[in-house]
């Protein structure tokens, strides 16, 4: 019964996500409250037991929190700087949260700083080196990765007009950025073509009267209704329904 009700959520909040194709409508709305709602819920209940319950309150309470942790005393701190994160929501003591939030931030510039500097500085320095003892083929891709390095940052270059030689190289430059940014869009469009296919496969295989499960390795039979042919259709009727009482309400505000 859970199950099938399970199915029958997934496919009216499929379908919901879907109907905002027509335009901003209640089905929409709802789903769209649901998904940010049950999103801050999980990530919030994630990170507390996940993060700061055997991290923070298990080193400071070693003896009721069992996290396999020793009692460590400064942890009080991290603990201080979270009480005073909550104060953002009073309008009289919300100056203690600035506390917290700069040293939040001045950490984190420093920690991403350190990280930046080794993983994509450094390594995009060492990326384009060329290495004249390897291949034919590695020493052209080397090369042409160097010269669209060199290129790309000459493009950026905004303290020289770009004209003449500087013109032409930020003009080769502008081309290893189209087909970067063209690589980039094309990925990031083929993943979320995968999850629509993935979404689309579901309701296809919900649009039956009936459909198979595997448990403890046996193919059992359940009906679900074919919620996605009921719910498409009840749907339809009620935006049509709702498209006609705003169209109507309009002609007589006229």
């Amino acid at each position: 019964m859970y199950e099938i009700l399970g199915i029958w959520c997934i496919v009216l909040l499929t379908l919901s996500i879907f109907s905002y194709l027509y335009g901003d409508n209640p089905f929409y709305k709802i789903a769209e409250h649901i998904f940010v709602g049950v999103s801050a819920g999980y990530i919030f209940t994630i990170t507390f037991w996940d993060t700061i319950w055997p991290n923070l309150f298990g080193r400071l309470f070693p003896k009721y929190v069992k996290a396999g942790f020793e009692f460590d005393g400064t942890y009080v701190f991290p603990l201080i700087l979270g009480i005073f994160m909550l104060f953002r929501l009073s309008k009289k003591y919300d100056w203690l949260s600035r506390i917290s939030i700069a040293y939040i931030v001045g950490m984190m510039a420093g920690l991403k700083f350190y990280v930046f500097l080794n993983s994509n500085l450094l390594t995009q320095i060492k990326s384009s080196t060329v290495n004249l003892s390897g291949t034919y083929y590695s020493i052209i891709n080397e090369i042409i990765i160097l010269v669209g390095v060199i290129s790309g940052l000459v493009y950026f270059f905004f303290s020289k007009e770009h004209k003449g030689i500087i013109g032409k190289v930020s003009r080769i430059g502008v081309y290893f950025l189209m087909i970067k940014f063209g690589a980039s869009f094309g990925f990031a469009v083929m993943g979320r073509i995968s999850l629509l296919i993935g979404r689309f496969e579901e309701l296809i295989k919900f649009s039956y009267w009936q459909t198979t499960k595997v448990s403890n390795g046996v193919t059992e039979l359940i009906y679900i209704y074919s919620p996605t042919l009921i719910i498409l259709v009840l749907m339809i009727m009620t935006l049509s329904y709702w498209a006609y009482k705003d169209k109507k309400k309009d002609i007589v505000e006229e």
